[in-house]
């Protein structure tokens, strides 16, 4: 089923049911395909906390960059505010 992100703000309820049923949904914007809504699988499957927190971490350190050392919030705005006049 393919809507456009108009008729699927108006008919979210309608389109959630559709997919909570396996029904792939797909919402367009200006005609291209921007987003899917589909059936969630194993939804009663409890999380692992333990496993989750540990692949937290690993992706934490996979998206964090060292900052400089010695550069404070306060040192880098006012850089930025000084380039500015």
């Amino acid at each position: 089923m393919v809507r456009t992100l108009r008729e699927s703000k108006a008919k979210l309820s309608e389109l959630v049911d559709a997919a909570s049923r396996g029904e792939d949904v797909l919402i367009t914007v200006r005609g291209k395909v921007k987003a899917r809504l589909t059936k969630v699988v194993d939804s009663d499957t409890p999380i692992d906390g333990e496993q989750w927190a540990h692949e937290l971490r690993a992706f934490r350190r996979t998206v964090t960059r060292p900052s400089k050392p010695g550069l404070s919030v306060e040192r880098i705005l006012t850089g930025v505010r000084e380039d500015r006049f």
